[in-house]
């Protein structure tokens, strides 16, 4: 067996399972491959470009407009990354909306990026309050007996004009089940969670049938010894998790930059907004296995 691979992870629009009226639409999880004498230049370089006062640098210095020649440096072929890094984009939205489609029908997986379309196109006001409902629905931290989630979701449902919304109509005997299924097992992994499935992506991706991954990644109360634990059982090829301060770990502050500026980029894009430049400097970068399903911004973030 080969030793690990060693990657730094971090993050950027995390706001656990509050997916729908937080503060970001889009959540990103960055990995680099950089050793920690490679990570420690290019931050000491991203210093000496930028030149802040500030302890610690974080995405915001290279997303701001004085800095973008640093920040199509960092990006760049010729950059620090290139071949080096990868991060996992997340519609949270459409997140929401498939592993809702997964819990409450067995219908084929078409459903969810059809209702998804049609809701943000025609769906109206109507819409964000079936996303609301639906991410109360499945809150894993939410107490069962302090909310009415599963009759306010059917409500939604019901005033919901689209034709993609009648398989869950249906869908009620399972409702009941699956809320209560929530807080069988206190344990278990929250099924909102974006954490969790962007770290077994990131093993997936950078680790080999004959070599393990070994993680270093920015502190997450999330990520308990129950979790890494359970990471390690759903993947088979974890051999290490190890949460460190981002501060005194260069890797993970490379992370913290391409995950910051990911997630700009991408929501900017969501929203229509076409920053051609640095999104084809992205491209390299993005996973083609990112939750994602809006084809116009997926084809500008691609293609």
């Amino acid at each position: 067996m080969k030793p690990p691979v060693e990657i730094a992870c971090d993050e950027s629009g995390y706001e656990g399972e509050k997916l729908i009226g937080g503060v970001t639409d889009v959540f990103a999880h960055a990995a680099v491959a950089l050793d920690e004498e490679a990570a420690a230049r290019c931050i000491k370089e991203l210093r000496e470009r930028i030149r802040s006062p500030a302890t610690e640098y974080k995405a915001n210095h290279v997303l701001r407009s004085k800095h973008r020649p640093v920040l199509i440096w960092l990006l760049g072929s010729s950059g620090p990354l290139s071949g080096q890094a990868q991060v996992q984009l997340v519609d949270k939205a459409y997140f929401l909306v498939s592993r809702l489609v997964a819990f409450l029908t067995s219908t084929d997986t078409t459903l969810a990026a059809d209702l998804y379309a049609a809701g943000r196109s025609t769906g109206g006001p109507a819409w964000g309050a079936f996303l609301a409902t639906a991410n109360n629905l499945l809150r894993a931290k939410d107490l069962p007996e302090a909310t009415t989630p599963v009759e306010s979701f059917y409500q939604a449902v019901d005033a919901l004009t689209l034709s993609e919304v009648e398989p869950l109509k249906y869908s009620r005997p399972y409702a009941d089940q699956v809320r209560a299924g929530l807080f069988d097992d206190p344990r278990g992994i929250p099924p909102l969670d974006p954490l969790m499935p962007a770290i077994v992506r990131a093993i997936e991706y950078w680790g080999q049938p004959d070599r393990t991954v070994a993680i270093a990644h920015d502190r997450q109360t999330t990520l308990s010894p129950d979790r890494i634990a359970q990471l390690k059982q759903l993947t088979g090829n974890l051999a290490e998790l190890e949460l460190v301060d981002s501060f005194s770990h260069p890797r993970v502050q490379v992370a913290d930059f391409l995950a910051g500026v990911a997630r700009k980029i991408a929501s900017d894009q969501l929203k229509g907004t076409d920053d051609a430049e640095l999104t084809t400097l992205l491209r390299p970068y993005v996973d083609p296995l990112s939750t994602w399903s809006d084809s116009s911004s997926w084809h500008r973030l691609t293609s």
